[in-house]
């Protein structure tokens, strides 16, 4: 072999070594991706620790964070940070094992201690329950964190390892320690498969590929996320190709784009239902302290009418808040239509000329739906004024018990038919205006309940009797229509099912050019 040879021999294995070295989504990454949001993006978004129960939050999580085991395409508990858990035979702890892969943004490797201060950090929604639920939190090894609990809680891991809270999502503690948490929403370092780049709340944030990320490498390189909150404005920025993928769009304008060559729809049916609750229904001043008011409501919603306005009849109609791909799910068939009936129900509970139900507050920004319930609701006599907000403040405002009149509610979070009700229609649930004796009895008697056919007749038993008390107006379990524009090979639609936003974000893929 002569030198020269030699040489060339060593340069190529040198090269190949670097290769073998290097990220393996180093090279692959590429191109952008970029969103219209129909919601202002909020700082709160960025810290799980504040999670609402609710899946917004989850469309930014999903890509800056991760969980030790959440809602994916393999199950609605795949481990993820955690490469495994196992519960004991007793039933009262829960021990994860971490992934020896998983590091942070800043190459720190994912540690119990980690978990536990995520944990003890957590203020978020079912924050009280998991916390009257949980003993203690224990760093049993290295690799491993154990939850102790104070009684067998067949709940806990949706719960916890669900979008029903944003306990189980990890963050940094040596990092949240040093900025503090409003620099760690300024600047977050997550675990997720994307980076944050930059920044602008309610405006925009922009994302780059996080190539050491344990699960694989993402195959695009960089998401932008802009927030447009008019609907035409984002179908219109679609069609020119400024965003690729647009939320929530409806009626003629969701109609428009399906029908624009080389665009397309997605519809999600979420594990999420639209109902419109009754805050004053609990103060026996009011009208809706008569039950015969609360069936005129349901009776004067025109379900499908409105389901084929917003959704082009995607959506499916339900008398339940709870949907039936549940767990414990109690199927409940909406009231019919039924204008004539409602005004008699009126008139028996002494309004037979109507009453003033004050305002009618709709989750943002569902305002034509809340347009179209109103005018359903005037026909039969009852009165309200549509009273929008910005979506913080809608949040802020209910959650402190501050809204009155109707509040039209959407939710879609994971779990089973017991997680679903807590946050509504249980005692101390962070929405609840007012909640019914037996049912928090139910409640309590459940969730100690290890038999899972005893503990599905109570959690039936919940559902029936708030159905029977015409506790809400449920509507519709909401079909989410996206327009996805002709770059996009894989939108992440429907890969994680009931889920509303694109996710898993390492899945998605644009077309070759």
């Amino acid at each position: 072999m002569t030198p020269a040879t030699a040489r060339r021999i060593a340069v190529l294995a040198g090269l190949t070594l670097l290769a073998l070295a290097a990220p393996l989504g180093a090279f692959a990454a590429e191109g952008e991706l970029r969103w219209g949001l129909h919601v202002t993006l909020a700082a709160k978004w960025l810290d799980p620790a504040e999670t609402e129960a609710f899946n917004t939050p989850y469309m930014i999580m999903y890509a800056v964070h991760d969980a030790l085991v959440k809602p994916m395409p393999a199950g609605m508990t795949t481990p993820s940070l955690a490469e495994s858990w196992r519960e004991s035979p007793d039933h009262l702890t829960y021990t994860f094992t971490l992934r020896k892969t998983a590091r942070f943004h800043d190459g720190s490797p994912v540690t119990p201690e980690d978990v536990k201060f995520s944990w003890e950090r957590y203020k978020g929604a079912s924050a009280t329950l998991l916390k009257e639920k949980v003993k203690d939190v224990q760093v049993a090894a290295p690799n491993q964190v154990r939850f102790v609990l104070k009684e067998p809680w067949p709940d806990f891991m949706l719960f916890y390892g669900t979008t029903a809270s944003g306990a189980g999502w990890i963050v940094p503690k040596h990092y949240v320690e040093k900025v503090g948490d409003d620099g760690f929403k300024k600047a977050p370092v997550g675990a997720g498969p994307y980076k944050v780049v930059s920044f602008n709340p309610g405006v925009e944030i922009v994302l780059e590929a996080f190539d050491a990320y344990w699960r694989k490498a993402p195959s695009v390189k960089r998401l932008v996320m802009r927030t447009m909150t008019e609907e035409t404005t984002r179908a219109a920025a679609l069609k020119r190709g400024e965003v690729d993928i647009v939320y929530l769009l409806t009626g003629p304008v969701a109609e428009e784009i399906r029908k624009t060559p080389n665009f397309r729809l997605e519809a999600p049916l979420l594990s999420g239902a639209f109902w419109i609750d009754l805050p004053d229904q609990w103060d026996p001043k009011s009208p809706w302290h008569d039950k015969r008011v609360r069936l005129a409501a349901n009776h004067a919603v025109d379900r499908q009418a409105i389901n084929q306005a917003e959704t082009l009849g995607l959506s499916r109609l339900t008398g339940s808040i709870v949907p039936r791909v549940f767990q414990f799910a109690l199927p409940v068939e909406p009231l019919p239509y039924d204008p004539g009936k409602a005004k008699k129900l009126l008139a028996e509970a002494g309004y037979p000329n109507g009453f003033d139900a004050g305002d009618f507050t709709p989750f943002p920004p569902y305002f034509s739906m809340a347009e179209a319930v109103l005018s359903n609701l005037q026909e039969v006599g009852i009165r309200s004024r549509l009273r929008t907000m910005e979506r913080a403040a809608y949040f802020s405002a209910w959650r402190d018990k501050k809204l009155h009149g109707m509040i039209l509610v959407v939710t879609a979070p994971m779990g089973n038919a017991a997680t679903r009700l807590e946050p509504y229609a249980i005692k101390n649930g962070i929405y609840a205006y007012g909640s019914l004796p037996q049912v928090d009895d139910l409640y309590v008697q459940q969730a100690r309940e290890v038999d899972v056919k005893r503990r599905e007749a109570l959690v039936h038993q919940i559902q029936k009797t708030i159905t029977d008390h015409v506790m809400h107006v449920p509507i519709y379990e909401l079909a989410f229509i996206w327009g996805v524009g002709p770059r996009v090979d894989v939108s992440g639609a429907k890969l994680i099912p009931g889920h509303a936003y694109s996710a898993p974000f390492e899945d998605l893929k644009l077309k070759k050019p």
